[in-house]
């Protein structure tokens, strides 16, 4: 299978686009018209691995829990996946389903059906679909995953949360700078310098930061982009960037604590999850390396795997490559000396969980005032830098 890119129509004479695994333009034709879209044009697109799949992890949420309640309700799988299919109105997870109707009536299981859509399920996904239908409790993996699905939800909300309101605050900021210093600042200019007094060192610096401005505002707004724009690329094209760029994230003042919480509360709930499951460790520890996120996580939990491998113990090697904190240590020792190992991953996952949210609060309850206060002494020293020459003209003139 490959991964198509298509423009459509749907019945009704809209053009719509999207994603799908297809083996050639014919089949990919076939494919939408099967779900009602006309095909228009269509080419191989070339795919790129992502954390948690490429679906919206709403669009997950529906299909696990739907999922979950029909299969508890004793409906085969072929009959729940053509219900899902044909209740689903996103064109581009509908064309999935509708692969994997084709691939379990072909007689390939559900998780080998859901490992030939990568855009969509990701390794953990698979892998534990496949321990769920091995072990014969798919309706419990199903709640599993739609719970760990929930989690990564309400994670990433609060993770916007986070960062909406000091964006929002910080864009508010510049837009007024560059509004004072392109347009108020050099009107009050010749106004200041009129008076023959000499200006004040901070107002020099005003003036000469608005000339700059002024001068290179293209720069100023395009050089950011740029940055950015290269960064991403080389991130996306470069295993050393990638793992470069992953490393400063971690090292980053209060965010990269969040961050590395977050990455470990994410590997903590899955593999907790996988073993619960019946996965072996290794198993779940590879399958981990490919989601967590972060290179540099991904190579600590690989040298912490080969260590397992060689005959360590889980809480003796994550020891050694120094990810979790000792507290997380002594649970997973304990758990496997009492030979309740799985109870506690499940507390690791709890207390990850909690202490991401405690994190996050306290970041928030920083960040607010921190950007509030940048923002006064800014404007501060720009009111003060236009008014203070003013004031003193007008003092001596009283004299």
């Amino acid at each position: 299978m490959t991964l198509f890119r298509y423009q459509a129509m749907n019945p009704t004479g809209a053009i719509v686009a999207g994603r799908i695994d297809a083996a050639n333009l014919a089949d990919l034709e076939t494919r939408l018209a099967r779900v009602g879209l006309d095909l228009i044009d269509g080419a191989p697109l070339r795919q790129r691995p992502r954390f948690g799949g490429g679906m919206p992890r709403r669009t997950l949420i529906n299909f696990c829990f739907h999922l979950e309640q029909l299969t508890s309700a004793g409906v085969p799988i072929i009959e729940s996946l053509v219900d899902l299919r044909d209740s689903i109105v996103e064109p581009p997870f509908s064309m999935v389903l509708a692969g994997m109707v084709e691939s379990v009536e072909g007689g390939k299981t559900l998780s080998q059906a859901m490992a030939e859509h990568p855009q969509a399920f990701d390794e953990v996904a698979v892998s534990l679909i496949r321990a769920g239908e091995d072990s014969g409790k798919l309706p419990e993996v199903l709640t599993g995953l739609v719970a760990a699905l929930k989690w990564q939800d309400e994670l990433a909300a609060q993770t916007r949360k986070l960062a909406l309101y000091p964006a929002f605050l910080a864009a508010a900021m510049l837009g007024l700078i560059f509004f004072m210093m392109i347009y108020l600042v050099p009107k009050m200019v010749g106004f200041m310098r009129s008076m023959g007094h000499e200006l004040p060192l901070h107002t020099q610096v005003l003036i000469a930061v608005s000339g700059f401005i002024v001068d290179y505002w293209y720069l100023l707004l395009g050089l950011p982009v740029a940055v950015a724009a290269a960064l991403r690329f080389a991130v996306r094209r470069n295993a050393r960037a990638r793992f470069a760029w992953d490393r400063v994230k971690l090292r980053l003042p209060v965010l990269g604590d969040i961050a590395r919480k977050i990455v470990l509360a994410r590997f903590a709930g899955t593999f907790a999850m996988m073993y619960g499951a019946g996965i072996s460790v290794l198993d779940a520890m590879r399958a981990n390396e490919k989601v967590v996120g972060n290179a540099v996580i991904a190579r600590g939990l690989r040298r912490a795997g080969r260590r397992i491998a060689a005959g360590e113990t889980i809480a003796a090697a994550f020891q050694h490559v120094g990810l979790f904190p000792p507290l997380v240590i002594r649970m997973l020792r304990v758990g496997e000396s009492t030979g309740a190992l799985d109870r506690a991953l499940v507390n690791v996952g709890y207390f990850f969980n909690r202490d991401v949210r405690e994190a996050v609060e306290r970041a928030q309850a920083l960040i607010e005032p921190a950007v509030t206060l940048a923002i006064g002494v800014v404007m501060g020293w720009i009111m003060l830098s236009v008014l203070g020459p003013i004031y003193d003209v007008i003092a001596k003139l009283d004299a």
